[in-house]
């Protein structure tokens, strides 16, 4: 018998909306999975069972009240949760950090809000790494996030805790947020679908706000549909920025489902970190990267070898600006021992720095967007691998100083930063399972506001095979 769990989120849903389902009997699966696995992964470090409880009630209330054909909200009556980076009413937020006391929310983030106007439900908070800052989700606050594939190798990061939440069926999607891979990372990790939307396309983490205009919000997911339906709660909200990405012609999952198009698409293997530091690509790696070109061409796709330099500046330039609100976050006189050596060695480079290193950096990472997209632009979509490397164990990144941990994050994801420097969509999927049971796949980049060709292009793959990887 197929449990809750099992199904998609988009099959949980509709069964909702048929009253086929009630919202209490879907929370409360969830909470059991909750309480039978989260001891052993991490993925929570809040669980917020009794309020979602209460909110699972007057979801099904409000459904059984409402006028037949009413239209519902998208996401009707659905649990998900919310890295421990962003408010939700009432639960702590630690921001992953011991530096400072963690402090409770009095009002929803803007995307908690979202979400919840959309007929979510949070089932609590979820682990990352200090602010957000590495692509793990360790830290010295909780436990640290395992991957369900291998619980002795970290599930990526920062939003791991999510995707492994995702990936061992506690919730049936998550939010997740992306500055330099964040979404994209885990889902690689744990055999997810992953979706870095276009600069301006959420109204609230739109890639707009932070000063490298990098972190955009994105869905985790099991499947291509699940992450457009995901994709399109996201987005149906008010948008006060002045610019945006262009709206799609139809619902974000209406382009999963149809899956239509075939597509010129570049191939590289090249990162820009080559210049500095030793990108070599895992087997595992260059097997998953070549399974998805075979995958692709069987879909009727064109691909073909991407010819495409970087600006050999680009390192240096990404850590200046990526670490730079460091110098600015609010920690008590006395608790900078408390940093990760990642954070305190990241944290005094960046107060070190002068407003002109800064402006330099900035100036560097426009021409590289500008230089970047404009080669990308002879192709439809670039192909990248989504990792450098299979998934690291646990405690492998901060095992050194804090210049080796951020090395040792380039080279396990020499491919995802450059997406958001750039600002453009981009997906990870998994297209290998290797003989170790862990997931490995590709990332596909699309064009200005080009999120319905990668999910089109995603579930095209899934159909093929039945499932991605």
């Amino acid at each position: 018998m197929t449990e809750l769990h099992q199904l998609t989120a988009l099959a949980q849903r509709d069964a909702i909306a048929r009253g086929e389902l009630s919202s209490r009997e879907l929370t409360s699966h969830y909470l059991r999975r909750i309480d039978e696995l989260n001891p052993g992964l991490g993925s929570f470090i809040a669980v917020t069972g009794e309020s979602a409880m209460r909110e699972a009630a007057a979801a099904d209330e409000r459904l059984a009240s409402s006028p037949r054909g009413k239209v519902l909200p998208v996401l009707q009556g659905m649990p998900l949760a919310h890295k421990d980076l962003v408010d939700v009413e009432g639960v702590p937020t630690t921001f992953g950090t011991a530096a400072f006391p963690p402090s409770v929310a009095t009002r929803d983030s803007p995307l908690v809000s979202i979400l919840r106007g959309a007929g979510a439900i949070s089932l609590g908070k979820t682990q990352v790494p200090e602010f957000g800052l590495s692509c793990h989700s360790e830290n010295d606050v909780a436990p640290a996030a395992r991957n369900p594939l291998d619980p002795a190798l970290s599930p990526g990061g920062s939003s791991g805790g999510s995707a492994a939440a995702v990936a061992a069926g506690m919730i049936p999607f998550a939010p997740g947020s992306d500055g330099g891979g964040s979404v994209r990372i885990p889902a690689s990790a744990t055999g997810l679908i992953g979706l870095k939307p276009n600069r301006g396309r959420i109204p609230s983490l739109s890639g707009q706000a932070d000063l490298g205009q990098f972190v955009v919000a994105g869905p985790l997911a099991r499947t291509t549909a699940d992450a457009a339906l995901l994709l399109d709660a996201m987005v149906a909200a008010p948008n006060f920025r002045a610019t945006s990405a262009v709206p799609p012609s139809s619902s974000f999952l209406d382009a999963a489902l149809q899956a239509e198009g075939t597509f010129r698409i570049g191939a590289s293997t090249l990162s820009p970190f080559a210049s500095a530091f030793d990108i070599a690509l895992d087997p595992e790696v260059r097997a998953a990267y070549e399974r998805g070109i075979e995958a692709l061409i069987s879909a009727g796709h064109d691909v073909v070898e991407a010819s495409i330099t970087y600006d050999s500046r680009y390192h240096q330039a990404f850590q200046t600006v990526w670490t730079a609100a460091l110098a600015t976050a609010p920690i008590p006189p006395g608790n900078e021992r408390l940093l990760t050596r990642l954070a305190a060695t990241m944290r005094e480079r960046a107060l070190s720095r002068s407003a002109a290193d800064l402006v330099a950096a900035i100036d560097i990472l426009r021409q590289f967007e500008q230089e970047t997209i404009t080669q990308y632009s002879a192709h439809d979509l670039i192909l990248t691998p989504a990792l450098g490397q299979t998934p690291r164990p646990i405690g492998w990144y901060a095992s050194e100083d804090g210049d080796t941990d951020y090395i040792r994050q380039c080279q396990y994801s020499p491919f995802t930063s450059m997406v958001n420097v750039c600002g453009l969509p981009a997906l990870a999927l998994p297209t290998l399972t290797t003989d170790a049971g862990l997931s490995m796949g590709i990332q596909l980049i699309g064009r200005p506001s080009g999120e319905a060709q990668l999910l089109s292009v995603a579930a095209q793959l899934e159909s093929a095979t039945g499932s991605v990887a």
